[in-house]
């Protein structure tokens, strides 16, 4: 399911210290907390200076996931966005992107130009919304929500809670 988070980004993106101006956030320990977060889970992470509307890359993520080899698109776009601090909200960069990963640069731009998948995405947007999902990554299971980057020992307490079994071999 796709979130709209910041979906009011414009199409050259915005500066992060502007995006989080007011808010009394340490721009810098957030950066830590995250690059810890991603280590641990052995995540490449960079420092990023922008945030970018998502808008098309989930239209494109959405009708990649109707295609053969679809999962390499979200390592991709993960790869782009939280490594390479690539603007998810270019379209000449999304074609690269899933032309990179063996998907049609034609179907692609297909996707991106008559927003063949808009629908798909705003269904997913409401679903997003009467579930009270507010940041991403968010899961949802048996009433339990858990909301934004956790350590693994979280997730595994709040799927636990919600009823879900531990797989063998798990920590």
């Amino acid at each position: 399911m796709y979130f709209p988070l910041h979906p009011d980004t414009p199409a050259e993106g915005l500066a992060l210290k502007d995006l989080f101006a007011g808010r009394g956030l340490d721009l810098e320990a957030m950066h830590a907390r995250m690059k810890g977060l991603m280590d641990a889970e052995g995540l490449p992470y960079n420092r990023r200076s922008h945030t970018y509307n998502s808008r098309l890359a989930q239209e494109l993520a959405k009708w990649a996931d109707s295609q053969p080899g679809f999962e390499a698109i979200h390592d991709a776009l993960y790869s782009a966005y939280f490594v390479d601090g690539r603007n998810l909200g270019d379209p000449d960069v999304l074609i690269g992107i899933a032309q990179s990963v063996g998907l049609p640069s034609d179907g692609a731009l297909e996707v991106l130009t008559r927003r063949t998948f808009k629908d798909a995405v705003d269904a997913d947007w409401q679903k997003a919304r009467r579930y009270g999902v507010t940041g991403v990554p968010t899961f949802v299971a048996g009433g339990y929500k858990i909301v934004g980057a956790q350590p693994y020992d979280v997730l595994a307490e709040g799927m636990g809670a919600a009823g879900a079994p531990r797989k063998s071999g798990s920590p």
